[in-house]
């Protein structure tokens, strides 16, 4: 009875040490929406993907799906980016299918084009029903069993180093600071995020342009160094700041493109530039890319137009993190997945 005993203690044990964070980059096709489990079984959601619109299919449906399929009933936290509408979506149409307990986004919509106002008043009529977080640099949403850190928002990023940052940085010398672009400016107002688990570490600062990241890398590297980089503007070259992404030091980076947005031919130069980058996942083959600038089929989650549909059917990557910064990322699409083990 007692070895018995003991077994089920150690199987218990083994089970509470192998939970993992497990992150889902959701295809919406150039848009960004990434799923997040925390090993707490908590959930958090990064944008919402399009809107229905000229023959384009709502990114809501397969939200629900992907919800499901990783055993949630409800979403904890909805995390708007900022209020463009490849990420800011169909809020209201997501929240009538699935129960959504807090929106989180970097507060009102500042801009003057009148149809991202109305498509941020529709989304903020949902604070009269749903707990509302306005985010500021520095703040921390309250998830349990992970660290998660506004490191940018509303156009502002953190003051002081985050722990493990605050380095001369000596990339900056040779990478000026590249012009605000100013027809984006919404991109720039992105809520960036540092998500801390153990000693894994994952930055995703969605679509903040390189003028922006500028702050965060010079003249001191305010993030340290990184495990994965979910790459800025789904790999336009506008969001590649190489004083940033080089200091990073990223072992994976993970890019939310479609098959004819990011990908840019001008970003993988920076990216394979990365000091210890192993590898480059995407969520679509890039068509402009080629295959000089796209990563082996196996990293890649849907190839058309390489290869026509029916072969792929809006696949997602998947990464599954330990506490020990050791972590794997899954292709669902063929379920090829690598190991990254913590480095000593």
């Amino acid at each position: 009875m007692r070895i018995f005993l003991a077994f089920l203690l150690t199987v218990s044990l083994a089970s509470a040490t192998a939970k993992t964070l497990d992150v889902h980059l959701i295809d919406v096709e150039g848009g960004k929406c990434v799923l997040m489990v925390t090993p707490a079984g908590e959930s958090m959601l990064v944008d919402v993907g399009w809107p229905a619109s000229n023959g384009r299919e709502a990114s809501t449906d397969r939200i629900v799906d992907a919800v499901k399929a990783a055993g949630l009933k409800q979403i904890d936290y909805l995390v708007i980016s900022h209020y463009d509408v490849d990420h800011l979506g169909d809020v209201p149409a997501l929240a009538a299918k699935i129960p959504i307990r807090h929106l989180v986004d970097h507060g009102p919509y500042t801009g003057t084009n009148a149809q991202s106002q109305q498509r941020y008043a529709t989304y903020a009529k949902l604070y009269e029903t749903i707990p509302h977080i306005a985010v500021k640099p520095g703040d921390r949403l309250p998830m349990k069993g992970v660290d998660i850190e506004v490191v940018t928002a509303a156009g502002n990023v953190i003051d002081k180093p985050v722990k493990g940052g605050g380095a001369a940085n000596p990339f900056c010398a040779a990478n000026p600071r590249k012009d605000e672009l100013a027809s984006d400016k919404e991109d720039n107002n992105s809520v960036g995020l540092l998500f801390t688990y153990g000693k894994f570490r994952m930055l995703d600062l969605a679509d903040l342009e390189a003028y922006k990241n500028y702050e965060l890398a010079c003249p001191r590297n305010l993030i340290g160094t990184v495990d994965v980089y979910q790459v800025n503007v789904h790999g336009q070259f506008k969001g590649l700041a190489p004083e940033l992404v080089s200091a990073l030091h990223a072992r994976v980076a993970m890019m939310g493109n479609g098959a004819r947005k990011g990908g840019d031919l001008a970003t993988w130069p920076i990216l394979r530039g990365t000091p210890g980058l192993e590898d480059i996942w995407q969520l679509h083959y890039s068509a402009i890319g080629g295959k000089d600038n796209n990563p082996p089929d196996d990293f890649i989650a849907n190839l058309e137009p390489s290869t026509p549909a029916p072969n792929d059917r809006w696949n997602t990557l998947k990464l599954s993190a330990s506490s020990d910064a050791t972590f794997t990322v899954t292709n669902q699409r063929n379920g090829f997945s690598k190991t990254y083990k913590a480095k000593k």
